[in-house]
């Protein structure tokens, strides 16, 4: 696999911003008009002859954007209206699912070779079994066309690169932060916690005042490993530790996991999180923060665009994650290289795929910032955030980009499925129970072996 090990790091505190050129419309000469009116409506009749005679194409569209308050959704409709009106002959049929259901059937649809003509898939680890699997076309050339690998980040492709082969193309490039309620905070009285224990503390008193203290949405794992992982970047005092158990340098039973758990369990114990969280998804979970009905929630900086059109935009700001019994650096960040489109290797309309993901992407950047949701994408974005009426909250994420100092992936995207699995389902066990760390820790290690033998 093809990974700069700077590239993610480079492309986080580099410069967000670049290129939206306006298109502007050429002036017509009307020399010759009487030749040339005669030679359009010919090319004109011949290309509605064409469309006629064209092939009637469904072209299926897996995605994770279902849920129509966020901006994401709306832009994808607008987009692909706009392809079909361009391309009346084909029909784009949207999939929408949340992630962890979209997971979920893309493993069943892979164990048939049915993949769709365009799935959802994450980076390094998580998409290489299907990559070795032959499941996914190579989308080197369709990069090169109308300039679009240009418009991505540097090095953003790294992560979906395997053999030289681009296998799939990112929506987002990434960092978690802690987006809090001012209002909540203010009639709690409570401060922005500066440490992990000020947080845990200000969790106890939001929870005395009658305040939920923080939304997730745990019945998709994966949101309540992003925020354990956060822990052990602190408690690791740094970034990789996952790195550290694949080399045999450290083992899960070592005190920076252990450490983790336990202060990950003090935030569970203190009553962070709302009653049944394992019976929310993702959206129901964010749902309570953008409707006002908790202070806090950890989520990568995709989120901002929905809580930016949603009900609490004007009261929320956010912040770094914090310092942990006071190890670790809060410029270090969970980095998050987007969920990406790839496309069926398989697909009966590879070309005409191939065509709509050029375009989707292409109009991508112009389409997300309209909307307000260009914050945090894996393409460069041209526009002044502010003027088009970005929140203070959005211009502080932006800042906070300028800050990164490295981090580590997700769980997920490090270690093979079958280790992450065990992974996912052990934390998310700690929210209905509290377990002992050096239990966790084993049931971990037990994971990675079993996963990982010669």
């Amino acid at each position: 696999m093809a990974v700069k090990s700077n590239a993610l790091k480079m492309a986080m505190a580099g410069t967000l911003a670049i290129s939206l050129t306006a298109c502007g419309s050429a002036g017509s000469n009307t020399a010759d008009s009487g030749n040339k009116s005669q030679a359009t409506a010919a090319a004109t009749a011949a290309a509605t002859t064409d469309v006629k005679k064209a092939e009637n194409i469904t072209i299926t569209f897996q995605n994770i954007y279902p849920d129509p308050t966020d901006p994401k959704n709306g832009m994808m409709k607008k987009i692909v209206n706009d392809y079909q009106t361009k391309n009346p002959n084909i029909k784009i049929e949207l999939d929408s699912l949340n992630t962890d259901q979209q997971k979920l059937k893309l493993k069943t649809q892979a164990a048939s070779k049915e993949v769709p003509d365009i799935t959802i898939v994450n980076p390094s680890a998580q998409m290489k079994p299907f990559v070795d699997a032959g499941l996914f076309a190579p989308l080197n050339d369709m990069v090169q066309q109308n300039g679009l690998k240009d418009t991505f980040q540097s090095g953003i492709l790294d992560w979906y690169t395997f053999n030289n082969n681009i296998y799939a193309l990112p929506d987002g490039n990434n960092i978690a932060v802690v987006y809090y309620n001012k209002d909540l905070f203010s009639q709690a009285g409570v401060e922005v916690p500066k440490t992990f224990e000020d947080m845990v503390a200000a969790v106890k008193t939001l929870k005395s005042k009658g305040i939920q203290p923080m939304a997730i949405g745990e019945k998709d794992t994966w949101t309540g490993s992003f925020l354990f992982m956060n822990v052990l970047l602190r408690t690791n005092n740094g970034p990789g530790f996952l790195n550290d158990v694949v080399s045999g340098k450290k083992t899960f039973a070592d005190p920076a996991f252990t450490d983790a758990v336990s202060s990950f369990q003090d935030l569970i114990q203190a009553g962070a999180f709302q009653d049944g969280a394992t019976s929310f998804d993702y959206n129901a979970g964010e749902n309570l923060f953008k409707t006002g009905k908790a202070a806090m929630y950890f989520m990568g900086s995709w989120a901002t665009g929905g809580i930016e059109t949603s009900s609490v935009n004007g009261k929320v700001g956010v912040f770094k994650f914090p310092t942990v019994k006071g190890k670790g650096n809060p410029d270090e960040f969970m980095l998050a290289p987007g969920s990406a489109f790839a496309i069926s290797a398989n697909s009966k309309h590879l070309k005409e795929t191939k065509d709509f993901l050029n375009y989707f992407m292409l109009n991508f950047p112009k389409e997300a910032f309209a909307v307000k949701g260009a914050v945090g994408i894996a393409q460069k974005v041209d526009g002044d955030f502010k003027a088009a009426g970005y929140s203070d909250m959005a211009m502080q994420v932006l800042d906070l980009f300028k800050s990164v100092k490295g981090g580590d992936l997700a769980f997920d995207n490090t270690m093979n499925p079958g280790t992450a699995q065990g992974h996912l389902t052990s934390i998310q066990n700690l929210f209905v129970q509290k377990k002992d760390a050096a239990e966790v820790a084993k049931e971990h290690q037990t994971a990675y072996d079993t996963n990982n033998k010669k």
